[in-house]
């Protein structure tokens, strides 16, 4: 095994498709034994699932549009190797600053005003969630994974806590849809559809955290950090402020996607608002590599199985956890890919020898050489007698 020199990017996703084929093969292979469907008309439920119709094909778009956005919040982090799991509790704690505007003030604040300070409401308070574990990374070394995965189980108490106070009716335990009747704060309908803001809304920032990543300064002084701590402070560039400035960011963005899931999509507050997708983005993030241009592949290739994992469970009566094994096996065939793309395998012939180890022992070139001097030396003792 040895480590490929770089790839081009049209090589690299030439592994990656080929991992795709593979796995699609084993999955049918799987199916067609433990169910005895036909895998074809599996595929074809799967995609029908996610592209089947109008409405189906919009709900994919959103559904892709969240996951991208939470993915965006914590890629400038990882990029600096500050691993922010909190991108759950960031995503509560900005749905609950948009709610708390919604209800509070959707009674005295026309939708013109409204909108914005909710906005605000949502960037801030993910920003100041994000920015109690970087302060504490900053100042102490604290351990990020930990800090930040606790946060989430802290915010998610505080949601419920506020979900009993907004409790509608009381003693239901939810809230309910905010505003229904004077839909105050949502998001304007565009064209016709309610999720389009959305993804244009994601479709910017995503362009927008390319170019900061990529040709900026900050940009530019998170990859060195990233890369040597030691190599960032002796250019110059100071780590602390960095780590701090990077995670608020990606906690204002974290809330911001809060903001969407509140007054774009669900119009409602839960504990369940993020649906564990801040750890899903984690490996959307991954499997991009980083690249906010890649994750909008990976993030639609996840939707596009989940989608499809439930639809052929419905379509032929399946355990829903036959459709997530059909998922899994093509992470697995995709994730394994990775291998691939850094590392080539040597393969050796089973009657290969190396060049460097001689063929024979030590012993046996000593043995032959001791040899060859008895017979010099008996060659010698007949000279001297013939001599004689």
């Amino acid at each position: 095994m040895s480590k490929r020199k770089a790839l081009t990017w049209y090589q690299a996703w030439g592994i990656r498709l080929i991992a795709i084929v593979a796995a699609l093969v084993v999955c049918a292979v799987i199916t067609s034994l433990t169910t005895g469907l036909n895998p074809i008309e599996v595929y074809a439920t799967m995609f029908a699932g996610a592209f089947g119709t109008t409405r189906r094909m919009w709900i994919l778009g959103k559904e892709v549009a969240i996951l991208l956005c939470i993915s965006l919040a914590l890629t400038p982090a990882f990029r600096m190797r500050f691993w922010n799991l909190g991108g759950e509790g960031q995503i509560l704690i900005g749905a609950l600053g948009t709610a708390a505007c919604m209800i509070v003030l959707g009674d005295t604040l026309p939708n013109v005003i409204l909108i914005p300070v909710s906005i605000i409401a949502a960037i801030g308070c993910g920003a100041v969630w994000a920015l109690i574990p970087a302060l504490c990374k900053a100042k102490w070394n604290t351990n990020e994974t930990l800090f930040t995965l606790m946060m989430n189980y802290v915010a998610t108490q505080l949601v419920a806590y506020y979900v009993i106070v907004w409790e509608v009716p009381k003693g239901s335990g939810k809230i309910g849809i905010i505003n229904q009747s004077t839909e105050a704060g949502w998001l304007p309908v565009i064209a016709g559809n309610r999720y389009l803001l959305n993804i244009l809304c994601v479709a910017i920032m995503t362009i927008g955290m390319y170019i900061y990543l990529t040709y900026s300064k900050h940009g530019y002084e998170i990859s060195v950090v990233g890369e040597s701590v030691a190599t960032a402070r002796y250019v110059g560039i100071k780590v602390g402020w960095t780590i701090i400035r990077t995670l608020m960011l990606s906690g204002a963005i974290c809330g911001f996607t809060g903001y969407l899931l509140v007054a774009g999509t669900d119009h409602t507050l839960t504990t369940t608002l993020a649906g564990g997708q801040g750890f899903t983005a984690v490996m959307v993030a991954w499997l991009a590599k980083f690249n906010p241009l890649g994750m909008v592949l990976s993030s639609l290739l996840l939707i596009f199985l989940g989608r499809g994992a439930g639809e052929i469970a419905t379509a032929f009566s399946l355990n829903q956890s036959f459709g997530d094994i059909l998922t899994g096996v093509i992470l697995f065939f995709i994730i394994g890919s990775e291998f691939f793309i850094s590392y080539k395998l040597h393969f050796r012939g089973s009657g290969h020898k190396d060049k460097d180890v001689p063929e024979t022992s030590p012993n046996s070139v000593t043995s032959g050489t001791s040899d060859g001097q008895d017979s010099e030396n008996s060659k010698e003792k007949r000279e001297d007698s013939a001599n004689v």
